[in-house]
């Protein structure tokens, strides 16, 4: 696992709800059991903090790094795509509209055209961030969403790349047109294929919680669990259930995430607790 994405996992999944800091000393400890080596950690965490997403604090003496105020927001709303499910299993966001985490649809397509973009690099900087927020390529240069999401202007700011934005109703091909540019067939198949190989990861923690698995193994499943199953962050926009396929497989998927990820929670809550804890 990248030292870079398992401490994103491990700050949006854990930290977040414990203050969002923690010494250095305790995030060695905890990425251990996911194969990352104290040397990877600390470059990791050097690379954060000039990206923005931490800043040096001191805790109890001990060096540290604590969320930034544009990492909480950033966690919060992937938080919030993370967990699509409510307990019983009902997609969230289902309501009067029959939304899946889309509830705030407009029924307009949201596009941004690009005016430039210097250099290859900076345009795969631009689509990854893009991708994140839900948004697709229509091409090089015009990308498609859902909302007007302040904070793509954010990143076009960062960026320094200017874009005239549009907003269009949605018609009759709305459908269509949704399963050609988000690869709806692709990322249909990536959900059936996550879903087999998430089932034989969760075997390994036992059908239920015994003795028999230490809280540092079900930190360890869980965080793989999290880990894959965050990159469909950068795949799926949520889109409205009026625009997805009849027996979404990403419906299916949620539901096991959700479930197996809360079995999993309160020894692996355990795990990291006893990491924070000074000894």
């Amino acid at each position: 696992m990248h030292a870079r994405s398992a401490l994103f996992d491990l700050y949006g999944d854990h930290l977040r709800a414990r203050g969002a800091q923690a010494p250095v000393a305790a995030l060695v400890r905890l990425l251990a059991p996911l194969g990352v080596h104290p040397p990877a950690v600390r470059t990791a965490v050097s690379r954060m903090v000039r990206q923005g997403w931490l800043e040096p604090v001191r805790l109890d003496g001990q060096p540290g790094y604590a969320l930034t105020s544009r990492a909480r927001r950033r966690l919060d709303d992937a938080a919030a795509r993370i967990y699509r499910t409510a307990p019983d299993g009902t997609p969230i966001g289902t309501g009067a509209e029959g939304s899946e985490g889309s509830g705030d649809w407009d029924r307009h397509w949201h596009l941004g055209i690009l005016r430039e973009v210097p250099n290859a690099r900076r345009r795969e900087q631009l689509a990854s961030q893009l991708a994140f927020l839900g948004w697709a390529p229509l091409s090089d240069g015009a990308w498609v969403g859902l909302r007007n999401d302040a904070e793509v202007d954010q990143i076009l700011g960062v960026e320094g790349i200017a874009a005239d934005r549009f907003r269009a109703p949605v018609d009759s091909q709305a459908v269509e047109f949704a399963r050609r540019v988000w690869r709806l067939d692709e990322l249909g198949a990536s959900y059936d294929a996550w879903l087999i190989e998430a089932k034989a990861l969760v075997d390994a923690a036992g059908d239920d919680m015994t003795t028999d698995t230490t809280d540092e193994q079900a930190f360890a499943v869980r965080s793989q669990l999290v880990h894959e199953w965050r990159k469909f962050l950068f795949r799926d926009p949520g889109l409205p259930a009026e625009l997805l396929p009849a027996d979404w497989a990403g419906t299916r998927a949620a539901a096991f995430f959700d479930f197996h990820a809360e079995r999993l929670s309160p020894a692996a809550g355990r795990f990291v607790d006893d990491c924070l804890t000074p000894h």
